[in-house]
């Protein structure tokens, strides 16, 4: 894995051209893929404006490998994606998306040595981790539709959802702990 400390600079020519200043050369949306998977961040910049396209370019290479097949994001996922842009409520979602892949980078390296020898789909708390991540994402956008907001008590003066969801992800945690220690 590359240790650069600075985000590899790609400059978009008037031509849509992408160059690479380390390299000096012109590069693709595959090979920029191949360089933040080895790592390595990168920042796009446009050579004329100076304006950061950096997330159009992310967001333009994860729709081209999800429209090959190489779907990682759900239908559901992606549709309470689409919802959180429309809504008050946008601010939490990127939040725990950003919370939940750092929790995920942190396991990643303990959970790496144990994949060689197991199957991960089959690893104990793995289905619990995807319907614990569905089942927030359904807490926080399901109910922007006219129901009680996030952090609400429902209707029935049951328990609070994201108070649930929370005592969830902390067993999980407590079982990803186990299995890697």
């Amino acid at each position: 894995m590359t240790e650069a400390k600075e985000p590899l600079l790609i400059k978009r020519y008037a031509s849509r051209r992408l160059y690479n200043t380390e390299t000096s050369d012109y590069v693709t949306l595959e090979d920029i893929a191949k360089v933040i998977r080895s790592g390595r961040d990168v920042k796009i910049v446009d050579l004329k404006s100076g304006d950061d396209l950096t997330r159009q370019y992310l967001l333009q290479i994860i729709a081209e490998h999800e429209s090959k097949g190489e779907s990682v994001l759900p239908i559901n996922v992606l549709n309470d994606l689409v919802r959180s842009y429309t809504t008050s409520a946008q601010s939490v979602v990127p939040q725990f998306l950003a919370a939940s892949f750092e929790m995920l980078r942190d396991g990643q390296s303990k959970m790496i040595e144990n994949f060689g020898r197991i199957n991960p789909m089959a690893m104990p708390g793995f289905e619990a981790l995807q319907a614990q991540q569905e089942a927030f994402l359904k807490a926080m956008t399901g109910n922007w539709a006219g129901g009680s907001g996030p952090g609400e008590d429902d209707d029935e003066g049951g328990p609070n959802e994201l108070d649930e969801i929370k005592r969830q992800l902390a067993e999980l945690q407590q079982k990803l702990s186990k299995m890697n220690g």
